[in-house]
């Protein structure tokens, strides 16, 4: 059954098998005539010789030796199968025209016919068989009419003969249809049935073999059965199925494992979305949950339901938990976020940091030590058209360098220009850190340059509470260009020359 396709290939299977069983019957049938000359040496029989047996199981060999052929020649052959049958009531003939027969034994032709479970072949043995038993019976009417007390001629026999067969023919035709008719349509229920079994165990066993696949891959590899609940690791050799007592059991043997690695902040987090008696309500029309956790000894891990299998309504039956260690994913992915938001020259946040930064206090509101600082360095413009850009490139990273060992734990730093920062802070004295700040300026010597000068001007959130985020970075623009003017007209520089 293991190849078999469709109704049609069971079909052709199933000839071969019938017609190597009613070959083996033809065979056999050739010991008949061994067997019928033991009442003629017995003195039972007297209507036939040794001569008729020898006959009768000749014919019987050839008709077997040619069945014999055409099932190697012709294995699928409908004509095969009908040549059996055909085979059957020619040796019945035979038989009923030595004198030796059974009546009943013609009305097993057709019944055997519906074993090849087709309406041609049964048709044409019905008909065949009817056409013998007619052939038959015109033959030995005359010598059972003999053998009758009284004067009955042959013709009366006959039609004796023939109103039984006829009679009897027709009901067990009937009959035999009708049992045809209910065993075509039940095995090809039966046939419908079992490609669709063999076609969910095919994408089972290719589900399973993916899976096993999927386990050198995963930390962990858990294939959890709704329908019989039971886990079962794919990473374990023994593939032993552990029981879920659902409802009871809110979470599998391996989760409870993993548990015990997760950092304590996020415990919480993963018991939930780990937890089994959920997990088919929330799969139900989907085909993966995911959520990412950190392991105390390792580091990040992703943690996955994934269906595989489901009904009609996309309720999953089988799902297969998987953790996988994502550390280096996540390092990479924190690389990649700190590049795409620092600035490359002075490592600080860029721009788009800025910007992102300032969408979140939107949200969420500013607290009342909010502070935005703005910072320009002096005099850049000059290093660069007298020293060159390699002498303007040291005193931005000279800027940068004191705002961050200035601002540190304090905030954030910006570069969001040439030599434009931008600086978010929390502090009660932001007074304080613009000292700071121009002191470490004050201090700084480059290799190029050997003075660094900034102008900072800030504005704080304390001090003008119904200002947005971007009225106080305007008012620190402003003090920062006033305290620029303050630092031209001090050193006596014409900033229009």
């Amino acid at each position: 059954m293991k190849n078999i396709t469709s109704y049609e290939d069971f079909s052709q299977k199933n000839y071969r098998k019938i017609n190597d069983y009613i070959n083996r019957c033809l065979w056999i049938g050739i010991s008949i005539g061994p067997l019928m000359a033991i009442p003629i040496a017995l003195g039972i029989i007297h209507s036939i010789d040794y001569f008729d047996c020898l006959y009768l199981s000749g014919i019987i060999l050839l008709i077997s030796a040619i069945h014999r052929f055409a099932m190697y020649k012709f294995p699928d052959s409908k004509n095969t199968a009908i040549f059996a049958l055909v085979s059957l009531d020619i040796f019945l003939f035979f038989l009923n025209y030595s004198h030796f027969a059974i009546k009943l034994t013609w009305f097993l032709v057709p019944l055997l016919s519906i074993l090849y479970v087709n309406k041609t072949i049964y048709l044409f043995s019905s008909l065949f068989n009817y056409m013998m038993m007619i052939l038959a019976a015109y033959e030995t009417a005359p010598f059972y009419a003999a053998r009758k007390v009284g004067d009955i001629s042959p013709k009366v026999e006959f039609r004796g003969i023939m109103t039984g067969y006829t009679m009897e023919a027709i009901l067990l035709f009937i009959v035999g249809y009708v049992i045809l008719e209910v065993s075509i349509n039940y095995i090809k229920q039966l046939m419908e049935k079992f490609l669709e079994i063999r076609d969910h165990e095919k994408d089972m066993h290719e589900q399973m073999k993916t899976l096993r696949s999927m386990a050198e891959i995963y930390n962990n590899v858990n294939l959890i059965n709704f329908i019989n609940s039971t886990e079962m690791s794919l990473r374990d050799e023994n593939k032993i199925e552990h029981k879920i007592e659902m409802p009871n059991q809110n979470h599998t043997r391996m989760t409870q494992n993993i548990k015990k690695f997760v950092v304590p902040e996020q415990l919480d987090d993963f018991w939930k979305f780990t937890d089994i008696t959920t997990v088919r309500a929330r799969l139900t029309h989907k085909k993966i949950l995911s959520n990412d956790f950190i392991n105390a000894t390792y580091g990040w891990f992703r943690a996955q339901y994934i269906a595989v299998d489901e009904t009609a309504d996309g309720i999953p039956n089988i799902v297969i938990f998987t953790t996988r260690n994502i550390d280096e994913e996540k390092r990479r992915e924190e690389h990649l976020i700190n590049i795409s938001l620092t600035d490359e020259l002075t490592r600080l946040f860029n721009r788009r940091c800025y910007d992102d930064d300032v969408e979140v206090y939107k949200k969420e509101g500013l607290p009342e030590d909010f502070v935005i600082f703005s910072v320009d360095v002096n005099g850049l413009k000059k290093a660069n058209d007298t020293i060159g850009h390699a002498a303007g490139d040291e005193l931005i990273k000279g800027a940068a360098d004191c705002l961050q060992s200035t601002i540190g734990s304090f905030g954030k730093t910006y570069r969001t220009g040439g030599d434009e920062f931008l600086a978010i802070l929390h502090t009660n004295n932001p007074g304080q850190i613009v000292s700071d700040i121009k002191a470490k300026a004050a201090q700084w010597r480059g290799l190029l340059v050997d003075k660094l000068s900034l102008s900072v001007g800030y504005a704080a959130y304390v001090d003008s509470l119904d200002a947005s985020i971007e009225d106080l970075e305007h008012k620190a623009d402003k003090h920062m260009y006033e305290d620029k003017n303050r630092y031209y007209k001090e050193n006596g520089i014409d900033r229009r020359k």
